[in-house]
């Protein structure tokens, strides 16, 4: 009998895959959706759910285990101040993953991950009140 191994290894050494995924949940953080293969999608997609689950509670304890993950510290306060409150009464299913067909280069599967419910960042609200600013004029 095979013995269960708890997630994916991607082709990588271990330190270096933790990195990925960490850089993977912060930048889907910090962005709100990003595209990657789906085997990393959905690794990344496990890890960004315990974030956020810490998250949720918000106390000082969890936000040093979160800080362990998160190196930005305005993608850790993105977390707890913005994601965190509007994901607060929801049980799971934090992130959803669309598949968007092979890659040209290699032919990977890749994948869309984004959150459910997306808050958006200065910089998307600033984007689109120019593109309000240009269509008015």
């Amino acid at each position: 009998m095979r013995s269960r191994r708890k997630g994916r290894k991607l082709g990588r050494k271990t330190a270096h895959r933790l990195a990925m995924l960490n850089n993977l949940a912060m930048s889907l953080l910090e962005h709100g959706r990003i595209t990657t293969t789906v085997d990393r999608a959905k690794e990344a997609s496990r890890l960004s759910h315990k974030l956020i689950t810490i998250a949720k509670s918000g106390t000082l304890h969890d936000r040093r285990n979160a800080s362990a993950y998160i190196k930005k510290a305005s993608v850790l306060k993105r977390l707890f101040e913005d994601i965190a409150p509007i994901l607060k009464n929801r049980a799971g299913g934090y992130t959803r993953i669309l598949k968007l067909g092979p890659r040209r280069g290699d032919g990977a599967e890749k994948a869309l991950l984004e959150l459910v419910e997306i808050p958006k960042t200065k910089a998307q609200i600033e984007a689109e009140n120019k593109e309000d600013d240009k269509r008015t004029a």
